[in-house]
């Protein structure tokens, strides 16, 4: 069934696609340096079979994950892990590669980077303050207690900084990015007067929520409504209260909504709801809910409150057709007859309204 969280699902599930992608290039270009420091000659050689050892081990868990498909969908959890697992594959190379003075000490920035764009600041944090625990256990000797010095914590500033800065600039871009991404997703998604879905964003779910009730043999209604009010709205106190009335009726139709229904303008004065799961008997109590909270509801213009009603035409599948555009051009058909027949009124399809 669709939902408007099943969308929110959905663009998520995009949304982790795309950084696994992300993560996997990032986990393969970490496997490229270090083969290209191996092959350089820069590993010692007490050191060398430990490494292959991880490599072999880090190149297997990049195979399993991102190319056997062991998981059928993304998930937060998984991502976080493949970053945890780049911070211990680091740690190990590290450590066989001169520990505090290893030229591949940066490499900790790779998922520092990947973790920052992705899981946020929290996230981001609580792995610097991983990867600086494992500079203080490097760079400590024991003997010489230099962990109570000034000069050591001077230096493991020194080596951490780079990393803090880079964590905090990427954080910072990617927030921004993200806020910015939302807001254009939003205004692409949304009637900017209404606040409603806008037909472009309603077509995909609607086509979607049709394509699952056909496969699983589940119901689906639509409900069309229209503002009987707003021509003598807008040409008895302008278009300003016009305006404000699309909205108002808008409120009235949410208030009786579902969590699972989905609303979008249709076009002027005219607004489509997409009901999952519901029948013609459904869709016919909650088209009546919708007309009723219209109808009883307060609007305010100059002269005082003004009475409002909308007119509602109903049609569902499977009962009015196997089609979705059949199914919409017969909602359409049924608000008409709504209209024609006094207005504020809910009219379910019959072939009557096919004349």
């Amino acid at each position: 069934m669709l939902t408007r969280s099943n969308v929110g699902l959905t663009i998520e599930q995009d949304e982790l696609k795309g950084f696994s992608r992300t993560i996997a290039e990032i986990e393969w270009l970490l496997l490229g340096l270090v083969l290209l420091y191996l092959l350089a000659g820069g590993s010692p050689e007490d050191g060398r079979i430990a490494i292959h050892t991880a490599l072999f081990f880090f190149t297997a868990f990049i195979l399993g994950l991102h190319y056997v498909n062991f998981y059928k969908q993304e998930k937060r959890y998984k991502l976080m892990s493949e970053n945890w697992v780049m911070i211990l594959f680091i740690t190990w190379v590290v450590w066989f590669t001169g520990q505090i003075h290893s030229p591949l000490l940066n490499l900790y920035l790779l998922p520092v980077i990947a973790s920052a764009l992705i899981f946020g600041r929290l996230a981001t944090a609580i792995k610097l303050g991983a990867i600086i625990t494992c500079f203080m256990y490097f760079a400590y000797d024991p003997k010489s207690k230099t962990l109570l010095t000034l000069p050591f914590w001077g230096d493991l500033l020194a080596i951490s900084a780079p990393m803090i800065l880079v964590a905090y600039i990427t954080t910072m871009l990617s927030a921004d990015i993200r806020y910015a991404m939302d807001k254009i997703k939003q205004v692409s998604d949304t009637d900017e007067l209404t606040g409603a879905y806008n037909m472009r964003a309603f077509s995909s779910m609607l086509q979607r929520a049709f394509r699952q009730a056909v496969r699983y043999g589940h119901t689906l209604s639509v409900v069309m409504i229209d503002s009987d009010n707003l021509k003598k709205t807008n040409d008895a106190h302008g278009h300003e209260s016009g305006n404000r009335l699309l909205q108002h009726v808008v409120r009235c139709i949410r208030e009786q909504l579902r969590g699972s229904d989905v609303m979008a303008r249709f076009g002027g004065d005219e607004f489509i709801v997409l009901l999952p799961e519901t029948n013609s008997k459904g869709a016919m109590e909650m088209a009546e809910r919708i007309r009723r909270a219209v109808e009883t509801s307060r609007f305010e213009v100059r002269t005082g409150d003004s009475n409002i009603t909308v007119s509602i035409g109903v049609a569902s599948y499977p009962d009015d057709g196997g089609d979705l555009d059949v199914i919409l051009d017969k909602a359409d058909k049924a608000m008409y007859r709504a209209k024609q027949r006094g207005r504020n009124l809910v009219i379910a399809y019959t072939e009557d309204d096919a004349v």
